[in-house]
């Protein structure tokens, strides 16, 4: 479980809204919200400042885009088709001075035109036979809790806890790895919203030795089939912006850059600007 965080729906005569404490990446999030777009913002500033947050995100619809601009809000990227065809603007605010500023801006900017400049080909080299891909089943969370510790000292979310990732599995979460001599090597997960009909790709991780055959590619590829057998079309995936490799896969499968995310949370050793991408599967 992760004890640091928090989600609560909050249900009033003018308004209602879902919002995430995330304490551990100091920040609070409202990933849902209808009724009084005004009390809303109101509601969600005082909670933030209650909770101590350094960062406020809004996920909004267009119909808000005006209203949060009028109060001070940022808008950093964007998810098409993200609320059952409609788009989704991540709107932020930030209540100290550093979480503001980052330091890896211009490189990230480099990164990124690196990236956008390569060909889009979603072909993958021949995966070595003993290589296994399967769908990861609560049998396997403590390979696959094994795979996370190893690759992410820090990470946004618990995944060093077996019994964390068994609660997302219950919850709706999909998991595929590649299994290597009876190690979890390499996995994804889909994080899907059936009532929105949309998935977030997240929690890729490689051992580095075995990065070299493509096997990020192809676990991406599995999620997206299953989430499309499922009639989920709007995939997308928050990747760190200073990652080549995982950006580059992204840009090779298809998926549009729609913005990056300011210090939006802890991963290794310290606060990651995030790239957003997404996907219309209906079209692949």
């Amino acid at each position: 479980m992760n004890e640091t965080a928090e989600m609560n729906v909050i249900q009033e005569r003018n308004y209602s809204m879902q919002m995430y404490i995330d304490n551990y990446n100091k920040r609070l999030r409202i990933d849902d919200m209808t009724g009084n777009i005004g009390l809303v913002m109101e509601m969600a500033e005082k909670h933030a400042k209650k909770n101590g947050a350094e960062k406020l995100i809004i996920k909004a619809r267009k119909e808000d885009y005006h209203h949060l601009l009028e109060k001070g809000f940022l808008c950093e990227a964007k998810i098409d088709r993200y609320f059952l065809g409609s788009d989704l603007y991540f709107f932020c605010k930030y209540y100290q001075g550093e979480r503001r500023n980052s330091n890896h801006w211009l490189k990230e900017d480099d990164l990124m035109e690196s990236v956008l400049k390569l060909d889009r080909n979603n072909e993958v080299d021949h995966i070595p036979p003993e290589y296994r891909l399967e769908k990861i089943q609560e049998t396997d969370v403590e390979k696959l809790a094994a795979l996370y510790k190893k690759v992410f000292q820090v990470y946004p979310t618990p995944l060093h806890d077996p019994n964390y990732i068994k609660q997302t599995m219950e919850e709706g979460t999909i998991y595929y790895g590649f299994m290597y001599e009876g190690e979890c090597v390499s996995a994804a997960s889909a994080e899907v919203n059936s009532f929105y009909k949309n998935a977030e790709l997240t929690d890729c991780a490689t051992l580095i030795e075995h990065r070299k055959h493509g096997l990020m590619k192809v676990l991406l590829q599995r999620l997206e089939d299953e989430l499309k057998d499922h009639g989920i079309y709007c995939a997308y995936s928050i990747a760190r912006a200073l990652s080549f490799g995982m950006n580059r896969v992204l840009h090779q499968l298809g998926y549009d850059y729609r913005g990056r995310l300011l210090n939006n949370c802890y991963i290794f050793d310290k606060l990651e600007d995030m790239n957003v991408w997404v996907k219309n599967l209906v079209n692949s």
